[in-house]
């Protein structure tokens, strides 16, 4: 004889009422050669007029990914199923996180090339990631967090093509590394190092400065995010 499993709301007692999920999303972009993060400003309290990494509550019945993608898209106007790079990155579950209650937080990283959405500066924008507003909640903690994941996945996979356009100079290349990274590299020792990566082509385009001699044009050997043969670092 089956029985009927009870509902949640009969087994636990008061003391065990589960925390309330929520999302966050970290997008990072580089712009003028600075690592940025979108954020928006809150509309209501707490933390009203601050701002905040663009995210929210899962209702019952949703996964993180879809309480994601319809936070997002009402917040943003970005579908997060058309960025280049999205993946779950860490839980942040300090007690005192929300100062509403206890909120377990999902936060996802995202990385994108010069997304066409059309903001308003006023309600969102991006920001350089060293020189970040005052944040609301937990944020800055979760946004030191994805920079670290950044930087150990573009050591260790070709993960830099999401910060590039599809074809892209040497020069190009570098400057997304060290935004990334937060600091300069070796023109020549870069370069020595990853063309042993064997992960891009010379495409025999140029581009053409006014200023400078025309340099190669290049693009990645596949369109995914691969795992490298031997690390960058």
């Amino acid at each position: 004889m089956m029985h009927r499993a009870k509902p949640l709301q009969e087994i636990y007692s008061a003391e065990y009422l589960p925390p309330t999920l929520t999302v966050d999303l970290s997008l990072f972009e580089v712009q003028n050669d600075k690592l940025c993060v979108l954020l928006h400003k809150r509309p209501g309290e707490p933390f009203q007029g601050q701002w905040a990494l663009p995210g929210g509550y899962v209702a019952r019945g949703e996964t993180t990914l879809q309480a994601l993608q319809k936070k997002i898209q009402r917040k943003t106007g970005i579908d997060v199923h058309a960025l280049r790079y999205l993946e779950q990155s860490q839980v942040f579950d300090v007690v005192a996180r929300d100062p509403r209650g206890h909120a377990v937080s999902v936060a996802y990283i995202a990385a994108n090339y010069e997304t066409e959405t059309p903001f308003n500066a006023d309600e969102v924008a991006f920001f350089p990631v060293d020189d970040l507003p005052e944040l609301a909640y937990d944020h800055q903690h979760i946004i030191d967090f994805g920079r670290g994941v950044l930087i150990d996945k573009i050591n260790s996979t070709n993960l830099i093509r999401a910060f590039l356009s599809d074809l892209f100079t040497m020069s190009d290349l570098q400057s997304a590394y060290e935004a990334v990274l937060g600091h300069l590299l070796d023109k020549r020792n870069f370069q020595k190092k990853f063309f042993r990566l064997n992960q891009i082509i010379d495409t025999g385009k140029l581009r053409h400065n006014t200023n400078s001699r025309p340099a190669k044009l290049y693009k990645f050997k596949t369109k995914t995010i691969d795992p490298l043969i031997n690390d960058l670092d």
